[in-house]
């Protein structure tokens, strides 16, 4: 990942589907929050070709708690069009995977997403969301059948754009409504290894054409450049006499929305899929979001008492040491004896003691989110730098501050630059 690279960036993992982009980054403290911001935005904008200004203004930020309990709803389910849908759990799941494979994933970011997993399963588990088993492709294949005057998938051939996540969930919920006559077509060149593991047949670029002209359905997962316009769709199928549905599953749209308007063709979108997903029951939503808040607020507080710990260590090394130099001085003046070794004990004796009420002032300190107090004030009082001790990186163990979009930070900022706004 491009963004691994940059030193204003500790981490990163990038949830990308056909209907979101989110980015969670790490910056290596809260100082350097606005440096790994504009880092990513820079990023974003050089390889894609967008000014950066569009860029900025097309996301949102979060940061502090409001960063998991964001990515915590979104593998639940809860910020989907389809409330509770199954695929968006898969999807974060592969996106740390993906990270860690690249070597882009940091320890908060790791620890970050396999708690979101985990909220993701309770919700499923343990509200009535799981159990419907309802997804953005589901409802949007109900409505095509109700669009459609002939309901019978078994008769349909299927034109697919795209070979992601979404792609694959299509497949199989067409393969279970009967449909067998399935085309595959990916601008990027992997419908071949698609099929093969998934089932279909690939189309090649010069085939696009006949497949189209022939197809009863047209379903869009890609979110490519390639994307088909309403005039070039008009001019193959020319010569056909029966209906199309189309239906857009992309966020940034596979078909000129101008298809929806040439005859004989229904355009079915997300903003559609929204519209007609069933309302999920009152009860069930608020529990969902209580155990998403919850973990939320757990999560948080499991990472501060982390961060703190390297405080704890920081200052126990100090004191160690002080008492390390006493004792050379005790030994120097009065060598192994019996004398050196009472003096000895009676010193650790007395450092455990000044330890304690320090030790337990960081955990409720931790508890209270102000763990940058306590930091500031070992350096005050006793000169300790946490980051420069030696101490397990504290900055590694804090709760995410987030920097561009819908995202995440606090001193190990996981930083969520969210997706863009709905419609950007």
């Amino acid at each position: 990942m491009v963004l691994a690279d940059d030193r204003s960036v500790a981490g990163a993992v990038v949830l990308a589907t056909c209907n979101r982009f989110e980015i969670y980054a790490e910056a290596p403290s809260a100082e350097d929050v606005e440096a790994a911001r504009s880092a990513i935005i820079s990023t974003i904008s050089e390889y894609s070709g967008i000014p950066e200004q569009s860029v900025s203004s097309s996301f949102r930020t979060h940061t502090g708690q409001d960063v998991a309990e964001h990515l915590f709803a979104v593998g639940a389910g809860l910020d989907s069009a389809v409330i509770g849908e199954r695929e968006i759990a898969g999807q974060v799941r592969r996106a740390l995977i993906e990270a860690q494979g690249s070597g882009a994933a940091s320890g908060s970011l790791v620890r970050l997403f396999q708690a979101a997993s985990k909220t993701a399963k309770d919700v499923g588990a343990q509200t009535a969301l799981g159990s419907r088993g309802r997804s953005i492709v589901s409802v949007a294949l109900e409505l095509g059948s109700d669009l459609s005057a002939d309901p019978d998938w078994s008769r349909k051939s299927v034109v697919l754009f795209g070979t992601g996540a979404y792609a694959g969930a299509t497949v199989a919920a067409l393969k279970d409504r009967g449909c067998t006559d399935i085309s595959v077509f990916s601008s990027s060149g992997r419908a071949e290894a698609f099929v093969a593991s998934r089932g279909g047949t690939a189309v090649s670029a010069a085939g696009l054409a006949g497949a189209l002209a022939q197809a009863d359905v047209v379903i869009g997962c890609s979110g490519s450049d390639a994307r088909i316009d309403a005039a070039d769709l008009e001019r193959v199928r020319a010569d056909s006499t029966s209906p199309l549905l189309v239906i857009d599953l992309a966020l940034s749209h596979d078909f000129d929305p101008a298809v929806g308007l040439l005859d004989d063709v229904e355009l079915i979108t997300l903003e559609s899929v929204r519209a007609a997903a069933p309302d999920e029951q009152a009860d069930s939503l608020v529990q969902a979001s209580d155990l998403v808040r919850d973990a939320a607020r757990a999560f948080e507080e499991q990472q501060g008492a982390r961060a703190m710990n390297a405080s704890i260590v920081a200052l126990r090394r100090h004191t160690q040491s002080v008492l390390d130099s006493e004792m050379e001085r005790v030994r120097a003046q009065h060598g192994c004896t019996a004398a050196a070794e009472e003096v000895e004990f009676a010193l650790r004796r007395m450092v455990r003691q000044l330890l304690h009420v320090p030790t337990v002032r960081a955990r409720e300190l931790a508890a209270e989110g102000r763990q940058e107090d306590y930091e500031a004030a070992l350096e005050a009082l006793y000169g300790i730098d946490v980051a420069q001790s030696g101490a397990p990186s504290a900055t590694a163990g804090r709760p995410p501050r987030a920097v561009p979009g819908d995202g995440a930070a606090d001193a190990a900022c996981p930083v969520d630059l969210g997706r863009p706004a709905r419609g950007a």
